[in-house]
């Protein structure tokens, strides 16, 4: 569900200022039917935060949390955690 309450299908989606922006950049990048796994999906968030804002982050300007189907348990990551997701996204450009 989104933050209203409406039922959707959706592979991610974007709320608060700038949601629109954000929208259309996971849109562009989710188009193919692949569905992309954890690390990938907080590869994409951040890339998106970034992209829209247009911001560089450090890891100690981040929060980032992940629930998955095979560990269906709320988990913060570090801070060495989010530095590697965002070296990985920093050797992609």
């Amino acid at each position: 569900t989104d933050p209203a309450g409406y039922y959707a299908g959706f592979k991610a989606t974007a709320a608060g200022a700038k949601h629109q922006e954000a929208f259309n950049f996971l849109e562009k990048k989710l188009k193919s039917d692949e569905e992309p796994n954890a690390e990938d999906s907080v590869e994409l968030a951040i890339a998106t935060l970034s992209s829209v804002l247009s911001a560089n982050f450090k890891a100690q300007d981040l929060e980032v949390a992940v629930i998955t189907k095979d560990n269906p348990v709320f988990r913060i990551l570090t801070a060495d955690e989010i530095d590697a997701e965002l070296t990985r996204i920093a050797e992609k450009d």
